[in-house]
């Protein structure tokens, strides 16, 4: 069963991690200061193994969310990186998604919109028709309705009053 592995949040143990990408960020960062791991993790009085886990997203050596959170954003700040930016990105997560659920959602859809484009000429037709005919009833119902009361005479009303 073919897979899209798409980028997926700080649990996730392989792939493109959203923690690897803000990794890879800093890592560039540090690099274009140049600064070695050891250096910026002494600045910043955290692990130099942290602060490499961080850049390789390995987050199986590194502790719980919350101080992932507040180590990147220490990281970020020293390094007057995009703090915001950096968050944001490691609060995205994203799951796996597989082609087959892509695709019979899309066939789906398309078969719906067909079914909704395919009206029946011939029912339109036949609607057409009986609607007339009740009008047609309707109509004839009222015209009579108000030509019997219209149909007396003045003289026939006068008679019909003074009796």
């Amino acid at each position: 069963m073919k897979e899209i592995k798409s980028v997926s949040g700080i649990n996730d143990k392989g792939g493109d991690s959203s923690l690897k990408r803000i990794g890879n960020f800093i890592k560039e960062a540090r690099l274009s200061k140049n600064q070695s791991i050891e250096e910026l993790a002494s600045d910043l009085k955290i692990g130099a193994h942290q602060l490499e886990a961080i850049e390789e997203g390995n987050e199986e050596k590194l502790p719980e969310k919350v101080f992932i959170k507040a180590m990147i954003r220490r990281i970020s700040q020293k390094l007057k990186l995009d703090t915001e930016f950096l968050m944001d990105e490691l609060k995205t997560e994203r799951k796996e998604v597989k082609i087959e659920e892509i695709v019979e959602e899309v066939s789906k859809k398309n078969y719906k919109s067909r079914q909704s484009k395919n009206f029946n000429p011939l029912g339109f037709l036949i609607f057409i028709l009986i609607s007339g005919f009740l009008g047609l009833i309707a109509s004839s119902l009222i015209f009579n309705l108000f030509s019997n009361s219209q149909n007396q005479t003045p003289k026939q009303e006068l008679l019909k009053n003074t009796k």
